[in-house]
């Protein structure tokens, strides 16, 4: 530790209790890697701050020192983005007993959350005043709202609701300087120049910290159905997606995985079972939700809209869920896909986007062209077809030790997917960020002008790389901190 830092947590110490400064390398531990394990840094310290005020009062005192901190809460990113520097330079800067829902309120439809509320909580919060928060993803039970926010999370209701970006009505955070931006008054007009909280979502923690959010709530669900359904390709795939938004808006997620995909989950998730009695070559999950108990029941109306798909050959098979225990089943098969890739082997995850028509053309012609330019790998497409989200894996050949694979053969893997991307009018990142993991990709594949601006904004909010450093953008050799 160096003297700055020490002085730092020293100070922290005596100004606010020994709780919200550790430097017990064992509870200090389980924050140094990030949830893939692709990424281990180190950190001589912990900082826990308690409030808005604690977290305003440890960044003046960083920025003073000149002491980088890199903010974390449910550590459940995918790109690096909440993992310290390996030379030990940072503190990590949890927002986890940040915790509290200030304010719930159904006839606003606002909730205002902490940084360190748990996306699980702030649904059931939500359903308990009749109400819900239509963002789910499979972290639900360790994500935080803070870091939903900073990444601009998506998940598996963007096809009805969008991103965070569009979820969040205002932003309170702590900037660069130990300032506090109070932004959490949902206002629906304001015209004063630049949007703040804008630039706040999806920043990564490189602006500033955020330590609460006004989120839009929506009304709660009378009833919901869940499908599963059997078909030969993406682009039927498609073609069904067409078909039930010309027949309805209570569709809120369609999610379309390849077989290989549902067996590896069958093989490695204990208690998972087969939604329909044969093997299929894609699969699509529907949920549709009605708010209105007079309205027609989703399960009837799915039923409905899915029979001419069968009859048509459109679909082979279909089921709806008959229980809300079988619906659950059909979700804990989505969202334990990344559990199962992480036990079926070294993988290279691509977060990315394209075209929403151009999807059912990129997941199967990209993937051939990636297992035909690197011998040996399985490519896996998967995702929100409805957005256009991709989650493009590539599997290594079988037998590699996976940190020679991923150091030799990894960076060639990924330009490559990535040039694909671009050439399709795509995007690099979807839903997960950057971090550290794309960072060198984003400039790569940016124009200049795009960069120029992003290391502007940077410079002129952080100018002493003291929040988040290596992460998303890069500063300038000589950005040099006080």
């Amino acid at each position: 530790m160096t003297p700055a830092q020490s002085q730092l947590v020293e100070t922290v110490q005596q100004r606010f209790g020994p709780k919200v400064a550790t430097t017990e390398a064992e509870a200090i531990a389980p924050w140094l890697t990030d949830w893939r394990g692709r990424y281990h840094g180190e950190a001589p310290a912990l900082l826990s701050p308690g409030s808005t005020n604690e977290v305003a009062a440890i960044v003046a005192l960083a920025a003073a020192a000149g002491v980088p901190l890199v903010p974390q809460g449910g550590n459940t990113g995918m790109v690096g983005g909440a993992t310290p520097p390996t030379d030990g330079s940072a503190l990590l800067l949890s927002l986890r007993r940040m915790n509290r829902i200030r304010a719930l309120s159904p006839v606003s439809n606002l909730a205002v959350a902490e940084a360190g509320v748990i996306l699980a909580d702030l649904r059931t919060a939500a359903e308990v005043a009749g109400r819900r928060f239509p963002l789910d993803l499979g972290a639900r039970g360790s994500a935080t709202i803070g870091g939903l926010v900073s990444t601009n999370a998506g998940g598996t209701q963007v096809l009805r609701f969008g991103t965070m970006r569009s979820l969040v009505a205002g932003v309170e955070a702590v900037l660069p300087d130990g300032s506090i931006h109070n932004g959490v008054a949902a206002l629906k007009k304001d015209n004063r120049g630049y949007d703040l909280n804008q630039l706040l979502i999806g920043a990564e923690g490189t602006l500033g910290i955020v330590t609460a959010a006004t989120l839009r709530l929506v009304p709660g669900a009378a009833a919901r159905a869940v499908g599963w359904v059997g078909l030969e390709s993406p682009a039927a795939a498609l073609q069904l997606l067409r078909m039930l938004e010309a027949g309805t808006s209570a569709v809120e997620s369609f999610e379309i995985l390849p077989e290989k995909t549902l067996a590896l989950v069958l093989r490695h998730v204990p208690g998972t079972r087969r939604p329909l009695a044969t093997a299929h070559p894609w699969h699509v999950l529907i949920e549709a939700v009605a708010t209105d108990p007079t309205a027609e029941a989703p399960a009837a109306l799915l039923e409905r809209l899915l029979g001419p798909a069968l009859e048509r050959e459109l679909a082979g098979d279909a089921v709806i869920a008959a229980s809300e225990a079988q619906a659950e089943d059909f979700w804990r098969i989505r969202h334990s896909i990344s559990e199962a890739e992480r036990a079926g082997g070294p993988a290279l995850q691509h977060d990315i986007s394209v075209p929403v028509d151009d999807m059912p053309r990129f997941m199967i012609e990209g993937g051939a062209e990636a297992e035909a330019r690197f011998p040996g790998t399985e490519a896996v497409a998967y995702g929100h077809l409805g957005d256009g989200n991709v989650h493009f894996h590539v599997r290594a050949p079988a037998g590699v030790d996976p940190q020679v694979w991923y150091a030799e053969d990894g960076p060639g893997i990924s330009r490559h997917v990535h040039d694909m991307v671009v050439a399709a009018g795509g995007s690099i990142s979807a839903e997960h960020g950057i971090g550290q993991m794309k960072r060198a990709e984003l400039e790569r594949l940016s124009a200049p002008s795009r960069m120029t601006v992003l290391r502007a904004i940077k410079t002129a909010l952080d100018p002493h790389n003291i929040l988040n450093p290596g992460k998303l953008v890069a500063l300038a050799p000589d950005a040099a901190r006080p």
